[in-house]
């Protein structure tokens, strides 16, 4: 059986106090859906606001002084947000696992759309570790890393990546709901914004970015 997953490339929170987390090992990949714990949300969110933690330029307004408004400035007011992660993709009958690249993010998982729409190679990072997609007519092969000659594969049809590509979007759908619901009771006075910023990291469609209180 194969599954995908979205995933968020986790560091251990150390030190961090801003509101409560999961304890999480660093360099995991903490799947993204709506059976999340509270901590473990607070842990995804705690990751994403870090992605965007940099400096101010020119173009945005000065880093607050106050420590949660400093940290969650970037998310809040960058144009275009990161997130460490992507789709997470495994063969249970082979233990074979696709991981997101270093050049590879979570906002950009249509990215998948596009490839099996066009087909081509769809690459997701670099040397040392090249994860590449490519699609072979009706035949998608994930190669975990193309530098590698005997490098493992996963091989599946077109029309499973599609239904995959579709639980994969109601996973952060699902897990969008619940960081809202989080972000009401966690942070009250930044729950539109964050809401907000969260939707345009997951590049939900309209109907998820405005989740019932």
């Amino acid at each position: 059986m194969i599954v995908m997953q979205p995933v968020l490339e986790i560091y251990a929170p150390d030190g961090f106090d801003l509101w409560p987390v999961a304890e999480v090992q660093s360099f995991a990949f903490l799947p993204l859906s709506g059976e999340l714990s509270p901590a473990e949300v607070g842990t995804a969110m705690m990751r994403i606001a870090s992605c965007n933690d940099i400096g101010p330029d020119d173009e945005r307004p000065p880093r607050p002084a106050d420590a949660l408004d400093s940290f969650l400035h970037g998310l809040l007011t960058f144009d275009k947000l990161f997130a460490a992660g992507g789709l997470r993709v495994t063969d249970n009958s082979t233990g074979v696992t696709f991981l997101p690249g270093c050049c590879d993010g979570l906002e950009d998982w249509r990215d998948w759309h596009q490839f099996v729409g066009d087909g081509g190679l769809l690459g997701f990072g670099h040397d040392p570790v090249s994860p590449i997609a490519e699609r072979l007519g009706d035949t998608v092969r994930l190669t975990v890393n193309a530098d590698q000659s005997d490098s493992p594969v996963i091989e599946l049809g077109v029309s499973e990546l599609r239904h995959l590509l579709t639980g994969a979007e109601r996973d952060l759908a699902d897990f969008f709901a619940l960081a809202a619901d989080w972000a009401s009771r966690h942070l009250p006075g930044h729950c539109a914004a964050l809401t907000a910023a969260l939707a345009r990291v997951l590049d939900l469609p309209g109907s998820a970015m405005s989740p019932e209180p």
